[in-house]
């Protein structure tokens, strides 16, 4: 991990010094290390009297609602007046877990026109440079992960309850696939070590976030793999397609795909893994590799994304279909790099 700027450090507590009005953001379609990571930011100023509020751009997974604080989230969609108002009003937007405005949906050119001192802290690479500070880290696990460590140098005192403890751990088991990927390096134990101190349960939260589902969802994932999979042995590739109706089906809400992508991934042999959702105005595709494909490159380079090496996300404004004869054209040109991954 890199050393954190004293100077980012020190402009930080400026920026707070007084009774700013302090606005926490995170991107579009938000996951555990998102919401981990704005409701332990969230704490940690709520608990030292800062006026501050929580906005999402849309509404986020059901079994991320047991967080503590999670109630107190205002969805944009929901409330755009409200929200509207907030940006302009505010002092300081921390932008969490994203690096580029467009991962607002249209809350990005509110964000980029406030007047409000900016704050970025993500793990994403390709940063698109519109904050005023930018911390950011691409050789840590989790946003959650690099926030404890801003936190820890905010503050100079034991600055862990719980709530923050809860929070930033969910965020960071989420998006290691719990510590399956991307938390090869020792200072995201350290971390871990640190948040257990704090008392929490990791296996009350492991099982309120992976034991949480519906009925429904788990059904959609038995169709998913059963019926919609695909298997490509000689490009070690596998894909799940999923369509507008067949989700509707099996009565999605959001997050109940959450994971699907990761399942090929267990078939011997396959070093490559995509989901693709049908949805009304475009198609959402999510990618994972085994080894070092980098499906950050491939996302960003074909299909409108990015992310990290090994996990990453991206869109397609073609048909299903011809989205994955796109996808399928494209595995047999990148079949030498997935044998050498």
């Amino acid at each position: 991990m890199k050393s954190i700027s004293k100077k980012s450090i020190i402009e930080i507590k400026k920026h707070l010094s007084g009774n700013p009005n302090v606005l926490l953001l995170t991107h579009i379609n938000p996951d555990g290390d998102a919401i981990g990571s704005l409701l332990g930011l969230y704490h940690f100023l709520k608990l030292r009297n800062f006026h501050v509020t929580a906005i999402t751009p849309n509404d986020f997974p059901e079994f991320l609602r047991w967080l503590p604080g999670s109630r107190e989230i205002i969805c944009f969609v929901r409330k755009k007046k409200t929200v509207r108002v907030l940006i302009e009003k505010a002092d300081i937007i921390f932008n969490l877990d994203f690096n580029d405005p467009d991962r607002l949906g249209e809350m990005g050119k509110m964000v980029e026109k406030a007047k409000a001192y900016r704050i970025l802290i993500d793990h994403h690479p390709d940063a698109k440079h519109f904050a005023d500070i930018e911390i950011t880290d691409i050789t840590v696990s989790s946003t959650a992960e690099l926030l404890y460590q801003i936190l820890n140098e905010i503050e100079n005192k034991p600055f862990l309850t719980r709530e923050i403890a809860e929070c930033l751990y969910t965020g960071i088991m989420t998006d290691t696939g719990c510590f399956s990927f991307n938390s090869s390096g020792s200072a995201t134990y350290r971390v871990i070590a640190g948040l257990l101190d704090a008392k929490i349960d990791k296996d009350r939260i492991f099982d309120l976030v992976y034991n949480n589902f519906s009925e429904d969802r788990m059904r959609l994932l038995g169709f998913a793999l059963k019926e919609k999979m695909t298997v490509l042995p000689e490009y070690g590739t596998a894909y799940i397609s999923l369509t507008l109706d067949e989700i509707k089906k099996f009565n999605f809400s959001i997050g109940d795909s959450e994971g699907f992508v990761n399942y090929p991934l267990s078939i011997k042999g396959i070093r490559f893994s995509a989901l693709f959702l049908e949805r009304r105005d475009h198609v959402k595709i999510s990618f994972r590799s085994a080894g070092n494909f980098p499906v950050n490159r491939f996302a960003e380079e074909h299909f409108n994304g990015g992310g990290h090496l090994n996990a990453a996300g991206g869109d397609s404004f073609e048909s299903l279909d011809k989205t994955i004869g796109k996808f399928n054209s494209l595995i047999k040109k990148y079949s030498r790099h997935l044998a050498r991954s």
